[in-house]
């Protein structure tokens, strides 16, 4: 006959598990995405709760892309660089005239696939899921001329000789230095939260947060994460996309003077690339709005010296 366990037991159990849960999350989430043992008898969605992962980061298996796609998909996204508020119908065109075969369905699965949409002010008809909170945009009038006032966020494509990931980036509005950046296959909430907390980790915390209206944005974790560090959250109006310029204008540089150069031939490849090429943006490359000096020139010189240190 089994012994019943006592409510002590069961106490000092929770506390362990509670204990455990706060340690590990307090390690980089991809060394905790390492630890997830399939073969251990603890159930993988336990193994990923306690690590503070969500179940999708743990099952998600990259599907793969025919070749033709990835071909279309890299296309459309040079496109959507010079013409943001092409729509799947007018990408369809343009991409029929260059002598594709494409249908609009196809453009917009592709274009869904990406996470890209056609960027213009249209009234905002759908309705808000209360888990995923909506915040006015800040920005508009407000002077932004110190270090760590205002943050940006966003996530891009990046295409690849097979395949392709997704670019998320933290970037500090008045100065334009890119301050933290993560690679990912998928476009899940976790490596949006890595990224904020190594900007954080780093660099201190900023007054503003702002985001576009994606979901990984208006995640409950996300959310939350911001609320933690006591940073007011703004985000951009739908299909807004001045409302996030900064970023954008770090995309079209990345892409044009760096992605469409190179066919990277893995993903690590990808992840090299883009660490030289933010190097050389911080550190080297000058900018006109900043009057040709470089982002972490402005950065550096800029903050408190407790700060910069």
């Amino acid at each position: 006959m089994a012994q019943a366990r006592s409510p002590e037991a069961d106490r000092a159990a929770g506390t362990g598990d509670r204990f455990f849960s706060r340690r590990a999350r307090s390690t980089p989430r991809t060394e905790r995405q390492a630890m997830i043992n399939r073969e251990h008898r603890l159930p993988v969605t336990r193994q990923a709760e306690l690590l503070g992962l969500s179940r999708a980061s743990v099952y998600y298996q990259p599907v793969p892309v025919a070749a033709a796609d990835l071909a279309l998909m890299r296309r459309i996204d040079e496109l959507h660089l010079e013409l943001p508020f092409a729509g799947s119908r007018m990408l369809r065109d343009l991409l029929v005239l260059e002598g594709q075969v494409i249908g609009r369905r196809h453009v917009a699965t592709l274009m869904r696939r990406m996470g890209i949409e056609a960027i213009y002010r249209r009234a905002n008809t759908s309705r808000r899921h209360p888990a995923h909170p909506v915040f006015p945009y800040l920005l508009r009038g407000l002077s932004i001329d110190r270090p760590n006032q205002v943050w940006a966020a966003d996530i891009t494509y990046i295409p690849m000789a097979q395949g392709f990931v997704y670019l998320v980036a933290v970037l500090d509005w008045a100065t334009r230095r890119v301050l933290s950046w993560r690679v990912s296959n998928s476009l899940t909430t976790d490596f949006c939260l890595e990224v904020v907390e190594d900007a954080s980790a780093k660099h201190g915390v900023p007054e503003l947060f702002n985001t576009d209206q994606g979901s990984q944005f208006s995640s409950s974790a996300f959310v939350g994460l911001l609320q933690q560090h006591g940073i007011r959250q703004s985000m951009d109006g739908k299909g807004c996309w001045r409302d996030n310029v900064i970023v954008e204008r770090f995309w079209k540089s990345i892409k044009y003077e760096e992605v469409y150069l190179h066919a990277y031939d893995s993903v690590s490849a990808a992840k090299a690339g883009i660490e030289r090429y933010i190097r050389f943006y911080n550190s080297r490359r000058p900018h006109q709005a900043l009057d040709r000096r470089t982002p972490d020139t402005v950065y550096c010189t800029s903050l408190p010296l407790a700060v910069a240190a």
